[in-house]
């Protein structure tokens, strides 16, 4: 699969949520994960594949070597706490970092690729992660939560470094 890079209109898009998970689910997400694992990522959301659906995948515990793929289908934030800032990036938008305060510990359900519900408590690194991929999913980029000059700055940043086709 291929990632969509900043400018493509789906990244702006509000993803829908999923019906059924059925085979077409269950080999995205299988493609997904590779595709997110060969780009040495945390996290990807199926629009950053061109796919409207509200589904993400997070991995935050490659980053110590020891990969736990976890599948977040029809996510939702239940109740979010306090407030945290980390240093991201995005796989659609390669090579610019940047600062983002984002609640620091979440309470969020979602369904698992059986179709159960589970609720879980996040924090840290994976609360931060979560609500990367889920902003993905209502058409928010992280570059959207920068101050107007930091916005500003990364335009050109961007028209600089941006990838050539």
């Amino acid at each position: 699969m291929e990632i969509v890079i900043l400018g493509h209109p789906v990244l702006k898009e509000k993803a829908l949520p999923i019906e059924n998970i059925d085979g077409e689910i269950k080999s995205l997400v299988e493609q997904m994960a590779e595709t997110m694992y060969k780009a040495k990522g945390l996290g990807l959301a199926a629009n950053q594949v061109g796919v409207l659906k509200r589904l993400f995948l997070l991995d935050v515990s490659q980053k110590e070597g020891t990969p736990k793929l976890e599948i977040y289908i029809n996510p939702e934030i239940l109740h979010a706490e306090g407030y945290t800032t980390y240093e991201e990036g995005c796989l659609s938008i390669p090579g610019y970092y940047a600062k983002i305060e984002r609640h620091a510990k979440l309470y969020v359900r979602a369904l698992d690729l059986d179709g159960n519900p589970f609720e879980r408590e996040l924090e840290g690194l994976h609360a931060i992660a979560f609500q990367h991929e889920y902003d993905h999913l209502e058409g928010i980029l992280f570059i959207d939560r920068l101050s107007p000059l930091k916005r500003s700055l990364f335009q050109k940043w961007w028209k600089k470094n941006q990838p050539r086709k």
